[in-house]
């Protein structure tokens, strides 16, 4: 009859395996006399007991770096809110006419975001439709007048604070982390986006409601497009000569550069790497508005879209 004996191999002080011994169960113990060797019964000598290894298994401690403490979740008061955008009013909504050609989008993000005025009376009316007569009434110009397959800018803000979409695919590119090319800033147009804020802003600023919804675009763009405030808001004389977005305005970016900031860095500071500063130009004297919807140089001969 045959026992089986169980004993550990162990290499460097670590576990390798088991290695099952079979032996006669008589040579488990001592015996007295050598068993004699038949042609039934071979010959085997004794073989001494193995020494018990320590219970391995049992002392095996998990390492530390395995350890892992649950940790709660940080409480929903705690966390930052993500920064919402305005009630945008799409084209449609405002009614736009279709553009003559679509709108070219291109595979990567905007890295500035150009403030300008529309150049356009300061006017008292602040409702939704006085808001979609404007975007209107720009669309018209641009296309009848300059010639352009749609409206220039990307978003137009109306002095009673209505966020309205503007070229064509405007908020389709967005979404997709995309940038639509727009005709507002001559020779940059393929790397920035445009905001106009109803009114002429030579002397006095925007409505409190039209500066709280550019506000609130500019952080919501920021956030979107990883963008860092304070080299990516810019007017649009920093890249023409145009007083655009007129005096009193450009002097309250610095401000508004910071409200941004200000309200980005609710736990998001560090998401925004994008961008790079530039150096204010020396202009000479800027030209103003020669007539309404002038805000400056919007296209450069070169760039290949209307």
């Amino acid at each position: 009859m045959f026992v089986a004996r169980r004993s550990f191999l162990t290499i460097g002080g670590g576990l390798a395996g088991a290695v099952l011994l079979r032996v006669p169960a008589e040579a488990s113990e001592p015996s007295s006399s050598p068993v004699p060797s038949t042609p039934d019964t071979p010959y085997m000598p004794d073989i001494p007991d193995m020494p018990e290894m320590p219970p391995m298994l049992e002392e095996l401690e998990p390492p530390a770096a395995l350890v892992v403490e649950d940790v709660p979740p940080a409480p929903e008061s705690a966390r930052p809110p993500i920064p919402r955008p305005p009630r945008i009013y799409l084209r449609n909504e405002w009614e736009a006419r279709p553009p003559t050609s679509r709108a070219v989008v291109l595979d990567r993000v905007p890295d500035k975001l150009i403030v300008h005025h529309t150049a356009t009376p300061n006017r008292g009316e602040t409702s939704l439709e006085a808001a979609f007569r404007l975007s209107r009434a720009i669309q018209r110009y641009h296309m009848r007048h300059n010639g352009w397959d749609d409206i220039g800018e990307q978003f137009t803000i109306s002095r009673g604070g209505h966020v309205m979409e503007g070229r064509n695919h405007t908020m389709r590119a967005i979404r997709r982390w995309r940038h639509v090319v727009g005709a507002q800033t001559a020779e940059h147009n393929r790397h920035t986006l445009g905001i106009e804020t109803e009114g002429t802003y030579m002397d006095d600023l925007p409505p409190q409601r039209a500066m709280d919804a550019l506000t609130r675009l500019l952080t919501w763009l920021c956030w979107h497009y990883e963008l860092e405030p304070s080299v990516a808001i810019i007017g649009h004389r920093d890249l023409n000569a145009t007083s655009c977005p007129g005096d009193r305005l450009y002097q309250h970016l610095p401000a508004l550069r910071e409200e941004v900031a200000r309200r980005l860095d609710r736990g998001y500071g560090a998401h925004y790497s994008r961008g790079y500063r530039l150096a204010v130009p020396h202009w000479g004297p800027l030209p103003g508005p020669a007539h309404w919807h002038d805000h400056g140089p919007a296209l450069g001969p070169h760039e290949g879209i209307r």
